[in-house]
């Protein structure tokens, strides 16, 4: 399989980050929220929103993942015929996403109001659940090769209301990930301020600058429509992701428990952004043309260190 029939496959998303695969929002600590709320309730409160926001964002990845997963081996325009060749890949199954939605939909009237930001979650919900029901039927009748029995009959039908209901679920998707990411920015800074005012550059600082510039990195990410990288900004993102990894060093040799549970993965991930950079000067940043893999490689490895960064964040005391 060619670099760019890769980058092709696993495009399915389309974050703010423009990433190379879906990529995760990390989420605030609530246990660190909570150690905070008596100072600052604001500051509790806008977690409070983002963390419902966040939880549904991440969980309904799963909607572009399957999307992605069927725009691989169909021809958009043309429908399903029932002879492709990977028909068989179908698309993949949905997470329960009913708690995720009704946190969020409670969160749009919640303080504090974010009106842009709560009339986007409205709409994305609404568009998350136009499609769902869709993509479930397809999965079932793909997983079950129903369509060996009817000449992809039903496929066709199913693809005439998936086709629009994907790009307007899309639509918003890609609307609701830049008005959140820039949310949750004013939140990391608000929070980070408070945790050094608290208890100077902690282990459970180092955990939110790590994550804060690594989300920076993802901001400039290569995607299906923007397949060529800012160098500039990329070299900045990376940077200060840089920098984020020197800070933990020396908390490190200073403080022995270091930061649980994600160093060795940080760094890992540092030095695999500078192998992508290289590969991406090479090709003036065109990712199609050298490093698509890495770059779906890097994007999974930054989702595992959302995943270890909030298990960490709940054994920091």
């Amino acid at each position: 399989m060619t670099a760019s029939r890769l980058l092709h496959l696993s495009l399915a998303a389309l974050l703010c980050t423009a990433s190379a695969a879906p990529a995760a929002f990390a989420q605030a600590s609530p246990q660190n929220a909570a150690k905070r709320s008596a100072q600052d309730p604001d500051l509790q409160a806008a977690i409070a929103k983002s963390n419902a926001y966040t939880a549904l964002a991440n969980r309904t990845l799963r909607a572009n993942e399957s999307w992605g997963r069927y725009k691989s081996w169909v021809d958009l325009k043309r429908g399903p015929t029932g002879k492709e060749r990977y028909i068989s890949y179908g698309l993949y199954s949905l997470y329960d996403v009913k708690s995720e939605i009704e946190k969020a939909q409670a969160a749009t009237a919640q303080p504090p109001a974010q009106p842009e930001l709560d009339e986007t979650v409205k709409r994305f919900i609404a568009a998350y659940e136009e499609l769902a029901p869709l993509i479930t039927r397809a999965y079932r009748y793909y997983d079950r090769k129903d369509y060996t029995g009817d000449g992809a009959a039903e496929g066709r039908e199913l693809h005439g209301k998936m086709v629009p209901a994907a790009e307007a679920f899309l639509r918003e998707r890609a609307v609701f990930d830049t008005q959140l990411n820039a949310f949750k920015k004013g939140i990391d800074a608000r929070e980070m301020a408070a945790i050094e005012a608290a208890e100077g550059r902690s282990a459970r600082w180092q955990l939110r600058n790590i994550m804060v510039n690594a989300r920076g990195v993802m901001d400039v990410m290569p995607s299906n429509d923007n397949p060529i990288v800012d160098l500039k900004a990329f070299d900045t993102a990376l940077a200060s992701y840089a920098a984020a990894i020197k800070e933990m060093d020396a908390f490190k040799d200073k403080n022995q428990s270091g930061v649980p549970m994600i160093e060795s993965s940080a760094g890992s991930w540092l030095g695999s952004l500078r192998d992508f950079r290289e590969k991406l000067g090479k090709s003036k940043g065109d990712v199609r043309k050298s490093a698509a893999s890495d770059a779906n490689r890097l994007v999974s490895s930054y989702n595992m260190m959302v995943s270890m960064s909030d298990s960490a964040a709940r054994m920091i005391r």
